[in-house]
């Protein structure tokens, strides 16, 4: 059964042709055709996300998705009556009106990052979007653009104290500031990882990432963050239930070493540090 906290690509894999229930719910989602899209956009959105990025209630997203599959399982020809796309709920619109404290930010203390180039050649955007977040002014903002709502960003700019507003330029274009919402919240947009919750000193050189329980990819953005203010000669050690295998030529790229340490088969330890 499709859950949803499925991520769309596992539902794809289980059968590429539902595909069609999705797109046929909405035509926001005709951009999964496109490879470069589906590569990124499918490993990072939930069923859930989706539906709330096409317009689509969850329920009835659900609902046809098993329905096909269950279609598909006892192979019956007939398939699921599915609505056109001209009666297919069109997404949410933006706020008619842009938050005051995001007005008040003056033009100068905006950086705006523009990701959707990198999206649609199905390449991740997450470090040229943290490099532009680490670039932002103490009181500024952040406008992120990309050819979907990217979702799974407002969990990660929240950690940041950071509150988002977006606005739907057309189906495949989509701009989403991030910004401090309160006098309270106005301050440096990049906090180190150690002082999150998941991160704590055990020694002087070691610092233990706990990504268990996290849904993907908040545990691969935490460790690469957390990697950014990592000191020369010290050891990042990420506690996961699994060997992270897409963060790995990552770390490698970016010029670090590690080891792998599957101590339980629920507990890898990875040790992280500079290759140099």
């Amino acid at each position: 059964m499709i859950r949803a906290n499925d991520r769309v690509s596992q539902v794809l894999a289980r059968d590429a042709t539902l595909i069609d229930v999705f797109i046929g719910l909405s035509p926001a989602f005709e951009r999964l055709r496109a490879p470069g899209v589906r590569k990124v956009m499918t490993r990072l959105v939930t069923v859930e996300q989706a539906a709330r990025m096409g317009g689509v209630e969850l329920e009835l997203l659900l609902s046809r998705l098993n329905a096909h599959l269950a279609d598909a399982a006892q192979a019956q020809l007939p398939r699921i009556d599915q609505p056109t796309a001209s009666s297919a709920p069109e997404p949410e619109p933006p706020l008619s009106n842009m938050p005051r404290a995001l007005a008040a930010i003056k033009d100068s203390d905006i950086v705006v990052v523009d990701v959707r180039d990198e999206l649609r050649a199905g390449r991740e955007p997450f470090s040229q979007i943290m490099g532009s977040l680490r670039i932002r002014p103490e009181h500024g903002a952040l406008c992120v653009r990309a050819i979907f709502e990217p979702v799974p960003l407002y969990a990660v700019m929240q950690r940041q104290h950071l509150a988002h507003w977006t606005e739907r330029l057309a189906d495949d274009d989509w701009k989403v500031w991030f910004y401090p919402e309160t006098a309270e919240q106005l301050e440096p947009a990049v906090q180190s990882a150690a002082a999150e919750e998941s991160v704590s000193d055990l020694e002087a050189n070691v610092i233990v990432l706990d990504v268990r329980g996290l849904e993907p990819p908040v545990p691969m953005m935490r460790t690469l963050e957390a990697l950014e203010q990592l000191p020369q000669g010290a050891t990042l050690v990420q506690l996961n239930v699994r060997v992270p295998q897409f963060l790995l030529p990552l770390l490698e790229q970016r010029g670090f070493s590690y080891e792998i340490r599957e101590q339980d088969e629920d507990l890898v330890r990875l040790f992280i540090r500079h290759t140099n």
